[in-house]
This record gives C-alpha cells, structure tokens and sequence, in this order.
C-alpha cells in the first residue's frame, strides 16, 4: 500500500511539476493572443472600408522591430486632441475600428492606432520589454509631427492596452497630458489566479496568500498596481461593473493606488458594461465623461501656445 502511495504521490508530482515546466515555457502564449480563434493574422478591413481618412504608418521600435499602425484623423485637418489607442489583447487594431470611428465622431479628435509586435501587420513577437518599446516608438512619433498639437496627446488603454499605455505615461511626464484606463488589471500576476485558479498558490500579486513561487519567472508581469502610484499625470478610470474578464474590483484597486498620490483621478463605472462593449454600453455617458476629461486636461490652444 506504501508503494502504491508513493508511485501515486510521485506521479502526481511529476505532473504538477511538468504543467508547471509548460506554463513558464509557453507563457507568452498565453499572455498574448495576436490572433482570434478560427481568423487569420491579417487586417479584415481597413479604415478606408468606414470612409475614415487615414495614414499606414512604419515605425521602428528602438530594438529594430518594424512596427505598423494607422493615424486616423476626422478630416484632414483636424487639429483636435491626439489619442494614443492601445487595444485590447485578442486580435487585431481592425477589430477596434467600429469603436475607433464612434470615437472620433463623439470627441473630435484624431486616433493613432498601434499593432504591437507580433500583432497584425508588425513584425516580431511579444513581450512586455518588447511592447513597452513599441508603445515608446508609436509617442516617440506623435511627438515629432508637426500636423498635430502636440501638448494634447492622450493615452487611452483598454485592458491590456492600459498596462502598456500606464508605463508609457509614468515614463514620458512632459509627453502626455492624460491617461484613459478601462477596465484594466491590476497585474498579469493576479489574473493568473483569476483565469487559472489553481495557480494562486503558485502565482500572484501582493494581496494573494500562498508563496509565489513562480513569480519570478514570469516574463510579463505587467504590474499596472505599481505603476499607477506613480503617474503625475491626471487620469481617467472606466470601470464596466459586468466584465467577465476583469474582475471589476480591479479597476477599484487601480484608482485608490493612483488616487492616494494624484489629486487628479476620476473614477466613472458604468453598470451594464462588459469588457469588450463599455463604450457601447454606456452610451452619451460614456462620451461625455471622456469628452470632459478631455476638455479640463488637453483643452485647445490658441495657435500661438500650439508646438
């Protein structure tokens, strides 16, 4: 019966130990979802498909990464506030369009749409080191334009995209004048345990109980709940109450850390919203809580005052 026991013991071990193995091996996979289920790598439509005007940008990251995006403007000439989008995880910036088009009806505004790497039509793979870079690359450019005011540029993050676009924002102070976070998480560390439950003994964040073992192989923590303290710049959370992704607690956690040290946080929840559809859940609300966010924090400028 000992035998027994300990061939049982031992075998379940070996299986612990080798899902463990796969997990940190294949993390990325995991983290990062380029492409949706059952539909290919490439761009469904373009914006031109919506009647937008729009540029294909190139870029290079600063590790030599060729990088693709879209600059969206309203009309031509449009001199309006910047938004630096940063989309969700799953899929492609063609997959936002819809979103993206409402968005510069409702506020004005011109929208600058990055693939990260591995994403869409951009080169390489992902990686938190490797996104942050590209993230830089995409303000590094907006900053140089000279169509633009420059004093008005805004990042927008959505899910995954608000932890790539708080570590831009903590990291350019004299770039942009504001952040957006919707429905973000606190960290890729505490939504191991939310998507895999049985990994919270494994992996996790300051508040989880258990030792953490494999904290320090992970690759892409994303520590948006450390980040937030220390943005200077005035920030936006939207919070849809219904995600079923990220617990909405999350959002909650993100605004008291920014609050205790930033005087210039607001927070708007949004009852019926979901993770994917708050904007279209919460309606004219929706819009206007960030058309005034946008109004107090990047208001126009004479043209005398513009860069």
């Amino acid at each position: 019966m000992v035998s027994y026991m300990n061939i049982l013991l031992y075998g379940v071990g070996g299986l612990v130990v080798a899902g463990m193995a796969l997990l940190v091996a294949f993390q990325e996979k995991l983290v990062y979802v380029p492409v949706l289920p059952g539909l290919t790598k490439s761009y469904a439509i373009t914006p031109s498909r919506l009647r937008l005007t729009y540029e294909d940008i190139w870029l290079s990251s600063s590790d030599g990464v060729r990088l693709h995006a879209w600059f969206i403007k309203l009309f031509p000439d449009t001199r309006g506030p910047t938004i630096l989008f940063f989309q969700e995880n799953a899929g492609n910036i063609a997959h936002r369009l819809e979103m993206v088009r409402i968005m510069l009806q409702q506020l004005q505004c011109n929208v600058f749409m990055l693939s990260y790497r591995g994403y869409g039509a951009s080169e390489g793979s992902p990686s938190q080191k490797g996104i942050t870079k590209d993230a830089q690359a995409a303000l590094d450019h907006l900053s140089q334009r000279s169509d633009i005011d420059t004093s008005r540029i805004v990042v927008f993050g959505r899910s995954l995209g608000g932890a790539v676009g708080a570590v831009l924002t903590r990291n350019n102070p004299e770039k942009v004048a504001g952040l957006i976070l919707e429905n973000t998480f606190t960290s890729i560390l505490d939504m191991a345990g939310v998507l895999l439950p049985f990994l919270k003994w494994f992996i996790g964040g300051s508040g989880t109980k258990g030792p953490k073992l494999l904290n320090c192989v992970v690759r892409s923590p994303w520590s948006t709940i450390d980040v937030v303290g220390e943005i200077k710049q005035p920030i936006l959370f939207l919070s849809g109450l219904q995600d079923e992704m990220v617990p909405a607690s999350h959002m909650q956690m993100l605004y008291a850390k920014a609050a205790a040290r930033n005087n210039r946080c607001l927070f708007v929840e949004f009852p019926t919203g979901m993770h994917m559809d708050t904007w279209l859940a919460g309606g004219d609300q929706y819009w206007r809580t960030i058309q005034q966010f946008l109004e107090q924090h990047a208001p126009e400028r004479n043209d005398a005052g513009a860069r």
